[in-house]
């Protein structure tokens, strides 16, 4: 899926990955913190991990074929060097929201281990960070790459 009714794929389908994994992060976070918030939103926290997992490789697809088409430069050799990594930040979402999971789980069959919480609270905080640092990362690297040149080529920066 490179195009979509003529335009490039790319940019249309990175904004569901713009939305899905610091919405997922934050969720994620919060239930990771908040036991209530885990009970009720544990599973769309798992769904929405699933669904930015998969859209990810397609928008990456997309993402090479549009670089193929527009030529190379440093800034966009940058950002589609960043844009690879963003396939290692969705497994771990989903490892993340997996580990959420078992933790309500096993809080169902009773009280669950304070350092497993513990544990996977850390991790869940670590991973959420870092994916929504990562996306701002690979984000403004392809804004600088398709924006760049058009906005210090008028000699306005604000």
């Amino acid at each position: 899926m490179n195009t979509l009714n003529g335009l490039p794929a790319h940019p249309l389908l990175i904004h569901f990955i713009v939305v899905l994994a610091p919405l997922t992060a934050i969720l994620a976070i919060l239930c990771a913190l908040w036991p209530a918030a885990r009970q009720r939103l544990v599973w769309l926290v798992l769904a929405l991990a699933a669904v930015n997992l998969v859209v990810t490789p397609i928008a990456a697809e997309a993402g090479e074929w549009l670089e193929n088409k527009v030529g190379d430069s440093e800034i966009l050799e940058k950002h589609a060097h960043l844009g690879e990594t963003m396939i290692y930040v969705s497994v771990a979402l989903l490892v993340s929201a997996i580990l959420l999971a078992v933790v309500h789980f096993r809080a169902r069959g009773g009280k669950p281990s304070t350092v497993l919480s513990a544990i996977v609270a850390v991790l869940v905080v670590g991973v959420g960070v870092g994916s929504m640092i990562q996306v701002y990362r690979i984000g403004h690297s392809g804004a600088e790459s398709v924006w760049g040149d058009v906005l210090t080529a008028d000699g306005s920066e604000d």
